[in-house]
């Protein structure tokens, strides 16, 4: 009887230490967000490069202290091909590669994660990088990666403002409005005020450009 009484209480212990430690990676991962929000909405252009390769060391820590996380290696790919586009060169296609196949990785793990993240990040990836020889850009799979987000977060404010930022680049300035709309109108995501302040600002801009260059288009003539 002792010994299943110590068996039980040795278990809660390893639940209460394992909930802990989630606890302690989701905090973890929370800060990155943070941090990278910063670098991204509120780092001078000259100073990104280096507050984006901050972000990244400090997602790759996490990756590899919890490699059943899917949530660092995302991070560490969207702190990567964020360097990637302030940096340009031949250094941001070897960012960008990292940051394709981080995000393959946290696929395997949990494509779930941080409402479609994993397929929202890839498709942008694949929609900006330049394709074949020079780079593995494609933008068949981009659409395919930005719409499997939308399947997994159709409200999403991310989700919908890279989506809809592909249709703008692609000619199809209608569907672009619409989606553009829908991240405008997201529910705000608790504990991410400052990154949904800078992407409301992305996603105006966006409808501004739309409505002044293609107005005929997204009134139907």
């Amino acid at each position: 009887m002792k010994k299943q009484i110590l068996s039980a209480a040795l278990m809660l212990a390893a639940v209460g230490a394992h909930a802990a430690t989630a606890a302690d990676v989701d905090d973890a991962v929370a800060a990155i967000a943070h941090h990278w929000a910063a670098a991204n909405y509120q780092t001078p252009d000259a100073n990104k490069a280096a507050a984006f390769d901050a972000v990244a060391t400090e997602a790759q820590q996490l990756a590899e202290q919890n490699p059943r996380r899917a949530e660092p290696l995302v991070w560490e790919a969207i702190a990567l091909s964020s360097g990637a586009k302030v940096q340009g060169g031949f250094g941001a296609l070897r960012k960008a590669r990292q940051a394709r196949d981080l995000l393959l990785s946290a696929e395997n793990i949990d494509a779930s994660v941080i409402h479609g993240a994993v397929y929202t990040s890839l498709g942008s990836l694949y929609a900006n990088v330049p394709g074949w020889p020079i780079g593995f850009g494609d933008k068949d799979k981009a659409r395919a990666y930005l719409e499997k987000a939308l399947v997994l977060a159709p409200d999403d404010i991310d989700a919908n403002y890279f989506y809809a930022d592909f249709l703008a680049d692609r000619g199809e300035y209608a569907k672009a409005a619409v989606h553009a709309r829908t991240a405008l109108a997201a529910a705000p995501r608790p504990g991410r005020e400052d990154a949904d302040a800078g992407r409301h600002q992305e996603i105006q801009a966006l409808l501004t450009t739309l409505q002044t260059k293609h107005g005929d288009a997204l009134a139907g003539k």
